[in-house]
């Protein structure tokens, strides 16, 4: 299993961006689970992974990106999860 959390905040662009990103690359890892975060409800998230800028995404408890998702990047890494 593969873990991802996507730490957002509310109308963001690159949120949006990322979330489709995601969208797009999870049919071909069946295996991944996403959780969402709000940030805005939940702001110790952005401490406990170092997050600087959103969205953050956190694959299997480690900070993978901060401020976007380049999806050649993040299908790599998922596929090095496997």
């Amino acid at each position: 299993m593969i873990e991802v959390l996507f730490i957002c905040v509310p109308n963001c662009v690159q949120c949006a961006k990322a979330k489709a990103i995601i969208e797009k690359v999870q049919p071909d890892f069946p295996e991944m689970e996403v959780s969402y975060v709000d940030v805005t409800e939940h702001p110790e998230i952005l401490n406990k992974y170092r997050v600087m800028a959103a969205p953050g995404i956190v694959v299997n408890g480690k900070l993978e990106a901060s401020g976007g998702l380049d999806e050649s990047v993040f299908r790599a890494r998922l596929a090095a999860l496997r």
